[in-house]
């Protein structure tokens, strides 16, 4: 699992934020403290740069490859990583919060399509191996990480309620639950005897 917590105190920059994003394998206890640890290859070529920050992480069924947002220089970026060969590398720029659909082919994410304070964000859908992109119906500012609630419908929040709109770019947005806000599915029930 991932977590990501706002830092302050990393720079003297008024409008920079930072983060720290950190992994921990349930099975081993094994405890990424920072994700800025793991090599990021940018452009090509090895990335090292103060302001190296990641979050949204979302991990593909072998609990391996993992898909995440990396901000520097300004810029933010999908990045593709591999725990085992600790590496990471960019794959596109203007993507923040990616979620992997539950097949490992496409991502949900939030582009920026605005500059201005009022709704820069817009949801789309990447599709991994065509490396096309479309939006969803979602025509209001999303800012949220969406969440695959089955192969082709998605879940956000917005407005102080839960929506579902259709990863495909049909259909219209549909509220879910009023009152809410950032959906999350429950894993599987722990086996074994109650402690």
């Amino acid at each position: 699992l991932s977590w990501t917590t706002f830092a302050t105190g990393d720079s003297y920059a008024g409008n920079a934020f930072s983060t720290r994003t950190s992994i921990l394998d349930l099975r081993t206890g094994y405890l990424v403290k920072n994700m800025e640890q793991i090599p990021l290859t940018l452009a090509g070529r090895r990335h090292h740069a103060p302001d190296v920050n990641y979050w949204g992480v979302s991990f593909a069924a072998d609990d391996n490859r993992f898909h995440a947002t990396v901000s520097t220089g300004g810029r933010t970026h999908l990045v593709e990583g591999d725990l085992r060969a600790w590496s990471a590398r960019a794959l596109r720029e203007n993507v923040e919060c990616p979620s992997l659909s539950p097949d490992g082919t496409r991502l949900a994410f939030k582009k920026r399509v605005s500059d201005g304070p009022r709704e820069p964000w817009r949801l789309y859908v990447y599709d991994l191996r065509t490396g096309r992109e479309h939006p969803t119906a979602e025509r209001r500012g999303i800012d949220d990480q969406a969440l695959w609630t089955d192969a082709g419908t998605l879940a956000y929040g917005q407005g102080g309620g839960v929506w579902t709109v259709p990863a495909d770019g049909t259909g219209a947005p549909r509220l879910l639950a009023a009152g809410a806000s950032s959906p999350a599915v429950p894993g599987p029930a722990p086996s074994g005897p109650p402690e």
